[in-house]
């Protein structure tokens, strides 16, 4: 009987015998799932990979030729009105006030009555004046007898040189005497008129300070306390006050001496609640020194002031042209671009590319800016879409219109 041979360890063959064959398909079968598996790891990770980024479509903007129109060269201040004429109404007697006769805050005219101040003690004064001087013209009428006495008792020899001398210093010093009454009268009647108050000028006046039956004080030369009665201003004409810098100065001084005449010296107002520059004048003051301190020089204009609008102390605007209208091209204020104190403009160029062009600026117009130099009537200013636009780089652009709006600068 055959031994039987001893099985090999599990997991182990000898080298020159194959694996059973079911041993083969399984260890196969492993080794395909292991493929199928990595193929579709690999297959999901190139499907589901992030595709390129798509490039940005170029911004899209308006653009324009600039517009052209005629301007002329101005100046802005701010300034204050200030009335010609300012008075404080005094007293210049004392004494009981008895009554008012205007409306706070009204226009009173030039001679028009405003307080009554008690006339009696000073109607007594010049009753008393007049019968002094009554007194004195009846003295000088005997002084003046008796010295025509005295020169014909003279001439008969019954009379002394003496006599006649004595006279004749009688009769000056009767003369002196009335005018002294006369003096005396005549200060009395003043303070007798100074109880009525008048307005010196038309004007507006301010309110009463000073209610009836209170006690004031007066004096002719305010060497005493005076009680103040209402303020008055004039109103028509009204000034503008207003400063310019030194440089202001010397351009409005070098276009003044190109441009003589009404041009040079006419200004208009713009009001604090106004948009628009609907009042005029004329610049009629310059002062004759530059303050030291502020570096400006006070100038002045003069308006008409018929309705009572503008008002003494209130602020408004001025604008002083002081060239006649020329050429000029002009873009949107937003169109300009400023670094470090230079302007530049976004310009359209071949192939839809952009590119910065330097320029020189003025003055706004009609909400626009003028452009003194750097542009050609035929450039292409990119005028709305700028904060997407980057120099060097293409746009899509749009035909846009520059408007002139309402002249408020």
């Amino acid at each position: 009987m055959n031994q039987l041979e001893p099985l090999p360890e599990i997991g182990t063959y000898p080298r020159d015998q194959h694996m059973p064959g079911h041993r083969k398909t399984w260890i196969g079968g492993a080794a395909a799932l292991v493929l199928v598996f990595g193929a579709v790891e690999l297959g999901s990770h190139y499907l589901w990979a992030p595709a390129p980024p798509a490039a940005k479509p170029a911004p899209s903007v308006s653009v324009s030729t600039p517009l052209q129109r005629d301007v002329d060269q101005r100046l802005s201040f701010l300034g204050q009105f200030a009335a010609p004429k300012s008075v404080e109404i005094r007293a210049q007697v004392g004494g009981t006030l008895k009554n008012f006769f205007f409306k706070d805050g009204a226009v009173v005219h030039q001679g028009q009555l405003l307080f009554q101040i008690d006339p009696v003690p000073y109607q007594i004064k010049v009753d008393e004046a007049k019968a002094e001087l009554e007194s004195a013209n009846a003295k000088l009428a005997l002084a003046m007898r008796e010295y025509t006495r005295a020169q014909q008792l003279k001439a008969t020899d019954a009379g002394s040189v003496e006599n006649v001398d004595q006279r004749l210093a009688d009769k000056a010093a009767a003369v002196a005497a009335v005018d002294g009454a006369k003096a005396s009268l005549h200060d009395a009647q003043f303070d007798l008129d100074k109880t009525r108050v008048y307005a010196p000028f038309t004007g507006k006046i301010g309110t009463h300070l000073v209610s009836a039956g209170n006690l004031i004080a007066g004096s002719r030369a305010a060497a005493s306390p005076t009680t103040l009665l209402t303020t008055l201003v004039s109103i028509d004409p009204i000034w503008l006050n207003f400063d310019m810098s030194e440089n202001d100065y010397a351009a409005f001084q070098r276009q003044r001496a190109k441009v003589q005449g009404p041009l040079a010296n006419k200004v208009e107002v713009q009001l604090g609640d106004s948009t628009d520059y609907n009042h005029s004048g004329t610049l009629d003051f310059l002062d004759n020194a530059v303050d030291r301190s502020s570096g400006t020089i006070h100038a002045r204009a003069t308006l008409q002031n018929a309705d009572a609008m503008l008002t003494p102390g209130s602020f408004g605007r001025v604008r002083l042209s002081v060239s006649s209208p020329a050429p000029a091209l002009l873009v949107p204020d937003a169109a300009v671009l400023t670094d470090q104190g230079d302007h530049a403009v976004f310009v359209l160029g071949k192939d839809n590319v952009v590119s910065q062009k330097k320029v020189e600026i003025g003055a706004l117009r009609g909400g626009l800016r003028v452009i003194t130099s750097g542009l050609t009537p035929s450039d292409k200013v990119v005028i709305d879409g700028i904060p997407t636009v980057k120099a060097g780089a293409p746009v899509n652009p749009q035909t846009g219109a520059i408007r002139f709006g309402p002249d408020q600068d």
